[in-house]
């Protein structure tokens, strides 16, 4: 019987989504609502879709590469070690300044629910 503190790994590798970023999910799960983390990666010259989540406040923290943050229509540049902490319902993107890949923590709470998610751009939501 396997306790219900341990989490098994659910061998989810790098995914694609239609916000134009990848995502490798490394916690989110019902026994632990507070709180999700993801690893999300840019590549160079894009800019992810703009978007907000709805009751959810998500914190960057970025492991390598640069890029803009747009929050809120106010746009900051960030590198490698630098963080952003977005309000739940704030719209965001991000778009990768650098010749490489930007890659960065993804921190949010409550944990992230696909249903959260709010394409500001128009069209499918991913």
């Amino acid at each position: 019987m396997i306790s219900d503190v341990l989490v098994p790994a659910g061998g989810q590798s790098e995914f694609w989504t239609e916000e134009r970023c990848f995502i490798s999910e490394l916690h989110n799960c019902p026994q632990s609502p507070e709180a999700s983390l993801a690893v999300a990666r840019v590549e160079a010259g894009v800019t992810t879709q703009l978007h907000r989540l709805d009751g959810v406040t998500e914190r960057y923290i970025l492991r390598q590469g640069e890029g803009i943050l747009e929050v809120d229509g106010v746009s900051q540049r960030l590198v490698a070690g630098d963080q952003a902490i977005i309000p739940a319902g704030a719209s965001q993107r991000i778009t990768n300044t650098g010749a490489g890949d930007l890659e960065f923590y993804c921190l949010c709470t409550p944990r992230f629910l696909p249903e959260s998610y709010v394409n500001l751009e128009g069209g499918k939501e991913p």
